[in-house]
């Protein structure tokens, strides 16, 4: 499969599988909400979880993105790259967990000076996968 179409398979989507490698090498898989940001894969992880310690080890990921059907699906490969960790309500972090929220929500926030601070407590944070390689199905 290329890389191109895969990407446009998954950029008419939001909603996948992050797998991330566990200190021993077992895939840890975390269902995710994403966006994509030219061809980055762009999603907010929480800095103390799991997927996101095993980034910083290690930042091979792997994206799996669902089709209409079984039979339908994409994997995106990449290396991914984290974001600071939200220190402030109006850091350049959650500007851009700003962004992505209407990205994936398609609609603004009812109160976004909460969401900002929510953001900061959650230590939350961007990861970005950027894809080198892709398989899948797409059609049948």
């Amino acid at each position: 499969m290329e890389l191109a179409e895969a990407i446009a398979f998954a950029r008419a989507r939001s909603e996948g599988v992050l797998t991330t490698l566990r200190r021993d090498g077992r895939p840890q898989l975390s269902n995710i909400v994403y966006r994509l940001d030219g061809d980055d894969i762009r999603i907010s992880v929480t800095d103390q979880r799991a997927k996101t310690r095993n980034l910083r080890r290690d930042p091979r990921g792997s994206l799996y993105v669902p089709g209409d059907s079984f039979w339908a699906y994409v994997v995106l490969d990449g290396t991914v790259e984290l974001s600071d960790v939200a220190r402030d309500p109006h850091d350049a972090v959650v500007d851009e967990l700003v962004t992505l929220y209407r990205d994936v929500r398609g609609e603004e926030h009812p109160d976004w000076d909460e969401y900002r601070r929510a953001m900061v407590a959650d230590g939350r944070v961007v990861a970005r996968l950027h894809p080198t390689h892709a398989y899948g199905m797409i059609g049948r």
